[in-house]
């Protein structure tokens, strides 16, 4: 399986439960975040959004980092999440090649 083919499978999974979509699309908003960003969300925000608990934010945060579909930032005692548009262009450009 080649490199490119297994950053497929990487997002596909990421992308496969319905939550996990739920957030991406929570994150497109603009100004909704309670840090004062203009793009993206504070884990507290996505909380609210998705009504589920923090650790289960996190877990499926966590996949969604390493799938490379959303960057995490550090900002103080806040986690700060924002979309990864260049990767989910690039995403959808090699499903429809793949397909």
């Amino acid at each position: 399986m080649s490199h490119s083919e297994q950053e497929l499978d990487r997002i596909l999974h990421a992308i496969a439960d319905p939550t996990r979509r739920r957030i991406l699309r929570a994150l497109k908003e603009q100004g909704g975040c309670s840090i004062g960003k203009d793009v993206g969300l504070c884990a507290s925000d996505i909380e609210q959004r998705i009504h589920l608990s923090q650790p289960t934010i996190s877990h499926h945060m966590a996949i969604l980092t390493k799938a490379g579909v959303v960057e995490a930032k550090k900002l103080g005692l806040w986690v700060w999440y924002r979309r990864n548009e260049a990767v989910l262009r690039e995403f959808g450009r090699s499903l429809r090649k793949s397909l």
